[in-house]
């Protein structure tokens, strides 16, 4: 989430902060409000605390004649920072279930765990990439809270989440195409089930026409005054199974 507004001479940041919490994503907002000689940040929700942050730029004075602008850079390196132990955690876990995706089996479970997955990191990627842009709009408009020596480290960030952003959409595409190799995989076995019932289908059909033949009420039938009648059905119907069964054997369909 971000936005941008401008009052007279000071400007108005929304930025989306995320962090894990019991090993659990969770996300909040930071609104700062920056003008020419200040920098106020309100904190809503999940978000670490600039404490540190703020000693940090107290300890490094080189910086602090530049104004506002090195502060406000702290915070949005800051925020960009606790995007990545996010992305390592939900690497962690897309390979805690890659094993269980490429099987021939359709488990819901490992299904929805997926599209979970791809959720959080929908809502990553929502979160982190306005920072790019963020960084580029401070650059390009407002050359008054950013002087030319702190353009290269707002680059930084902007390029830093760009990268963050190219982990996220390789994530992504890893994760709609297991999910499709799953589905494929899960297709082509039910495929295999489907053509093995199919042959053992074929095989069953001879016996049943030919004993079927024998229900019919027709008196004149050569076979049924034969000693070898029986015999010889039950004979034909066994060459018949054994040489369709081979055949489909070849095949791979039994």
């Amino acid at each position: 989430m971000y936005k941008r507004q401008t009052y007279n001479h000071s400007l108005f940041i929304v930025l989306k902060t995320a962090q894990l919490e019991a090993d659990q994503v969770v996300y909040g907002e930071t609104h700062l409000f920056v003008g020419a000689n200040f920098l106020v940040s309100v904190r809503h929700g999940a978000s670490s605390s600039y404490a540190h942050m703020l000693q940090r730029c107290e300890a490094d004075t080189r910086g602090l004649h530049m104004g506002p602008g090195v502060a406000l850079y702290a915070v949005l390196d800051f925020v960009a920072d606790h995007y990545l132990p996010i992305v390592a955690k939900l690497e962690r876990d897309f390979e805690a279930i890659e094993t269980d995706i490429f099987t021939d089996r359709f488990d819901r479970l490992v299904i929805e765990r997926l599209y979970a997955l791809k959720r959080q990191l929908l809502e990553l990627r929502n979160a982190a990439l306005p920072l790019a842009e963020i960084s580029a709009e401070l650059m390009r408009l407002h050359e008054d809270l950013i002087p030319k020596e702190l353009r290269a480290y707002f680059r930084d960030i902007e390029d830093h989440v760009a990268r963050l952003g190219g982990q996220i959409d390789g994530m992504r595409d890893m994760l709609t195409t297991a999910m499709q190799v799953n589905l494929a995989l899960v297709a082509n076995n039910q495929n295999e089930v489907v053509k093995r019932l199919a042959g053992w289908g074929a095989i069953l059909a001879i016996p049943t026409v030919i004993f079927s033949l024998y229900g019919m009420n027709f008196e004149w039938m050569p076979e049924l005054k034969w000693r070898v009648g029986y015999p010889l059905a039950v004979g034909v119907t066994l060459l018949g199974c054994v040489f369709v069964y081979r055949r489909l054997r070849r095949a791979g369909w039994v």
